[in-house]
């Protein structure tokens, strides 16, 4: 099933200009990246004179060979106990033994007044 192809981002400036990015990347794809990196626009590690020295395929194939990334896993079983258990009741139907109850109004109220 081929991929659906999206269309190109046109933008329009707040002078009515429209630029189309996908474009602009495009054609400045080989221009040396601005500052120390020594890479042009795509990622290619360039040389003396601008020289393409290795590609973006061989930088990524030689980063992903000595970092392997996720370490292996190993998946852990968990062995469910079945326990016979007395069934569960409302927490807010249980009356607690305490110093408190409830009286007619609905009101908690101390025992013995």
């Amino acid at each position: 099933m081929p991929m659906k192809q999206t269309g190109r981002k046109v933008y329009k400036t707040m002078q009515g200009k429209q630029v189309d990015m996908d474009l602009l990347r495009q054609k400045n794809e080989l221009t040396p990246a601005v500052g120390n990196a020594k890479v042009n626009a795509r990622g290619d590690e360039l040389g003396p004179g601008g020289k393409i020295v290795r590609t973006r395929e061989q930088v990524l194939k030689d980063y992903y060979a000595t970092n392997p990334g996720v370490p292996e896993e190993q998946a852990v079983s968990r062995k469910v106990k079945v326990e016979e258990t007395a069934p569960t009741q409302d927490p807010l139907s249980v009356e607690e033994e305490g110093d408190w109850v409830e009286d007619a109004d609905g009101n908690f109220v101390q025992k013995g007044e």
